[in-house]
């Protein structure tokens, strides 16, 4: 039996799903092309992928290689705080350089992502990371080689 649906959480049918495996493959296919492979028109593609937009389903955007754009450094960075997390998760996500953070449960309280072109941005971005009020440490984790990067997430 599956669970119920849960408040703000969206019921996708096959087709849904199916049309947003084919945008993740590629995000540029046509809506003909999307039509053809699931069997619906084209602008009964068009309604879905707009549906699926509005609700904030999923986005269509460029992914880029922070490698090839210069930035030498990619890092996940834990933090352990005291106080009030929303706070201090909201102080980090107003950061312009971090990419992605994440309440959690564990060792630490919140996780960030970053990118950095130098060892020297990454140093001058933790001294700000742990500026921050309730901020109680830091620890590093230095992407060496990625290996794997999906975002197939809620089709399978």
């Amino acid at each position: 039996m599956s669970e119920p649906p849960r408040p703000g959480r969206v019921q996708l049918d096959a087709i849904s799903k199916q049309i947003i495996e084919q945008l993740q493959q590629d995000g540029r296919r046509s809506y003909a092309a999307i039509g053809k492979a699931v069997g619906l028109s084209e602008a009964a593609v068009r309604q879905r992928v707009q549906r699926l937009l509005d609700t904030g389903v999923m986005q269509i955007v460029g992914v880029t290689d922070p490698l090839m754009l210069g930035f030498n450094r990619q890092v996940m960075i834990g933090v352990k705080c005291e106080g009030d997390l929303n706070r201090v998760a909201d102080d980090l996500a107003a950061m312009p350089e971090i990419d992605y953070v994440v309440i959690t449960a564990g060792s630490f309280d919140l996780m960030i992502e970053l990118v950095a072109e130098t060892d020297e941005q990454l140093l001058e971005i933790l001294g700000r990371v742990r500026a921050v009020p309730s901020v109680l440490s830091t620890e590093t984790f230095v992407y060496l080689k990625l290996r794997k990067q999906t975002y197939s997430w809620g089709t399978r």
